[in-house]
């Protein structure tokens, strides 16, 4: 990224080549054991030596789109910028890029001023807190999720992180899970992705997200009615 004044790399003791490349390719490369999702995100936020933070996550790219604002803004007056910028993610699945089924936009706030915001949440699904007073604005362009490579991963994702997690967070909260929810919840929604948020439109994909959403949700309900159940024994 030459358009960025450091490049921080922060590995969580992977056993691959990914230190390695990321250190031929310029960016200082920091090894950290695995602290939760938003920790680690904040570590390597308070690493970076400017205030100006973009986070990427490794699977993640920039179009030219996006590449082209961040340059517009980097060229432009400092009094005239906002705190915070939210960005549209775009996400690439079985082999299209995928328009409805509440994939997209999916805006995150990932180019932001450190001394106003910070990474939060629970175990899963991080976002960056901006300050009360802070401004935030809409950049233009694309951040572009090569996100899971098909059904089976994504699947696996689900029962190995997301529906453990997701349930998890929802007990600490002081959620409750009925019998009723649990049947409920998978339907409604399979509706909501395939139907409401125009899943349909993605062929193939959408009927796919829009089954392994519903299957989330029943899983991350039959989890929290377990953890419910075992607390009151």
């Amino acid at each position: 990224m030459a358009w960025a004044d450091e490049i921080v790399v922060v590995d969580s003791e992977s056993t691959d080549n990914t230190r390695e490349i990321a250190a031929e390719c310029g960016a200082r490369v920091i090894t950290h054991p695995w602290p939760g999702f938003a920790e680690q995100k904040q570590f390597a936020a308070e690493a970076a030596e400017h205030d100006w933070i973009f986070s990427l996550d490794a699977d993640e790219r920039l179009s030219n789109g996006l590449r082209n604002s961040i340059e517009e803004l980097r060229a432009a007056d400092e009094s005239q910028l906002a705190d915070g910028y939210s960005i549209a993610r775009r996400a690439f699945y079985m082999g299209r890029w995928i328009r409805g089924g509440g994939w997209y936009p999916d805006r995150q706030l990932r180019l932001y001023r450190k001394s106003r915001g910070r990474w939060l949440g629970p175990h899963i699904h991080e976002s960056v807190k901006m300050d009360e007073s802070a401004r935030v604005e809409i950049l233009a362009g694309d951040l572009l999720h090569y996100t899971t490579d098909n059904p089976v991963e994504h699947r696996r994702m689900i029962e190995n992180r997301y529906a453990p997690l997701g349930a998890r967070k929802m007990f600490e909260q002081g959620k409750r899970a009925t019998s009723l929810k649990v049947a409920m919840i998978g339907p409604a929604t399979f509706i909501r992705s395939y139907f409401l948020k125009g899943g349909f439109r993605d062929g193939r994909a959408g009927l796919t997200i829009a089954r392994m959403a519903a299957y989330h949700a029943r899983l991350k309900y039959e989890l929290l009615r377990e953890m419910c159940q075992n607390r009151e024994r």
